[in-house]
């Protein structure tokens, strides 16, 4: 119980510092002009802020692959209400951006969050793939597959943010909102998600209300998803369907895999290095998506716990103790004591 407690304070202090990493960003377009700086930013605060939408699952020891749907909902519910509805206030586009995948997931979650395994992931795979076929059959609505070009810039205050350093400004704005929500949500129900986590039967005769949990972690990576989508829509001035593939949940897995599934540290770590890598690797053509595969496969065998995981253990074991977030091959233990059932098969 008392190292159960240690471990969750050392995981809230590296959430904490997670958040607080994103700040950095917001120098990036006063230090530098280059425009490739500018497009890494982006592309690593959004996919950090699509992984935690991952996150928020994994807490309950559930993949889910419908990331890039409720982004693509999320992004076109504002791209919509800003080219047709003229609304381009950045604080109500966020609210839209959050709230309207939100109310999507509480009927789909009633549907899917009874179901566990590959049964799982495979409904909310083919809930993103029909998701994207509406989004390319209903061009009176979403544009079909030439999506909704020309969305005008968010606006605050009255002043329009359209150039390239406020472009990433309200980005990063994005991407901490998403990283505090997370960090509230995670935190506030940690008890429940990682009892859920550990032995989901023995917490549902303890008097967890799985689905209730479930649920409410459900909604809440819906909506952040929801803001990723919507931080990719204003940087590109355009909602289409390719920005939103099913494929692309994989890389936004990738990233919490990767960086360490236990802490939103682990989201950022991934969404860093894994973005920073693949552009690098861009460059070398046809094998730059083989020498992506080949980082991931070596990150996994090196550290199955993640970056962040090896990190701790590493710092552990410097100390004389067992780290936060790391496989000691002891069967993972539940308030009561009893060895969880997912442990003891470990």
């Amino acid at each position: 119980m008392e190292r159960k407690q240690l471990d969750r304070r050392a995981e809230y202090r590296l959430d904490i510092w997670a958040v607080l990493l994103l700040l950095p960003f917001l120098a990036v377009p006063f230090v530098s002009t280059n425009p490739f700086h500018y497009s890494l930013a982006h592309q690593m605060v959004i996919g950090l802020a699509a992984a935690l939408g991952v996150y928020i699952m994994l807490r309950m020891d559930l993949l889910a692959f419908t990331v890039p749907a409720f982004m693509a909902i999320g992004g076109y519910a504002a791209a919509m209400l800003a080219k047709w509805g003229g609304q381009t206030n950045l604080l109500l586009l966020m609210a839209i951006a959050f709230i309207v995948p939100a109310l999507v997931a509480v009927p789909l979650g009633a549907l899917v969050l009874r179901l566990k395994g590959t049964y799982f992931i495979f409904i909310t795979y083919i809930f993103s793939e029909i998701l994207q076929l509406i989004f390319f059959e209903t061009p009176t609505l979403t544009g079909g597959s030439d999506g909704i070009s020309g969305v005008p810039p968010v606006t605050l205050f009255g002043v329009e943010l359209w150039s390239p350093r406020n472009l990433l400004l309200v980005t990063v704005a994005i991407g901490i909102t998403a990283a505090l929500i997370t960090l509230a949500v995670t935190h506030r129900f940690r008890p429940e998600f990682s009892s859920i986590e550990e032995n989901e039967v023995l917490a549902e005769s303890l008097g967890v209300a799985v689905w209730k949990y479930r649920t409410i972690g459900f909604i809440a990576s819906a909506g952040v998803c929801g803001l990723a989508g919507f931080a990719l829509v204003n940087q590109l001035s355009t909602a289409h369907p390719s920005s939103f593939a099913s494929f692309s949940a994989i890389n936004y897995i990738a990233y919490v895999f990767i960086g360490g599934r236990r802490t939103m540290m682990g989201a950022l770590v991934g969404a860093v290095l894994l973005v920073l890598m693949s552009n690098i690797f861009s460059s070398q053509a046809q094998y730059s998506a083989g020498l992506f595969g080949l980082l991931l496969i070596g990150v996994i065998m090196v550290a199955p716990g993640g970056l962040v995981g090896l990190a701790g253990s590493l710092a552990g074991r410097l100390r004389g103790r067992p780290a936060s977030g790391t496989d000691t091959g002891a069967a993972p233990e539940t308030d009561s004591g009893a060895p969880s059932k997912q442990g003891g098969a470990a």
